[in-house]
């Protein structure tokens, strides 16, 4: 696996991913998958396509997933306080 794509859920990062955050990964994994850093100019739209794809469906991962013990709607616990 790609060592530059980070864990994006909780509790790896403690609050939810950014688009910026999971555009980023997305462009990493298409990197490694296609050996390209930057494609070529007549690459460059199935490219930046495939990051659009793969972004769009890491958001909808991360929407759906389920992490026990952290519900949705929680706020991270202050500590000391009540």
């Amino acid at each position: 696996m790609c060592r530059s794509i980070k864990t994006l859920r909780p509790p790896a990062i403690p609050e939810d991913a950014t688009e910026e955050e999971i555009r980023a990964a997305a462009l990493q994994f298409v990197r490694k998958v296609s050996g390209f850093r930057a494609p070529a100019a007549h690459n460059r739209e199935v490219f930046d396509h495939a990051v659009d794809a793969i972004a769009e469906a890491t958001a909808e991962l991360l929407a759906g997933l389920e992490v026990r013990g952290r519900s949705r709607d929680a706020t991270p616990a202050v500590p000391g306080g009540a």
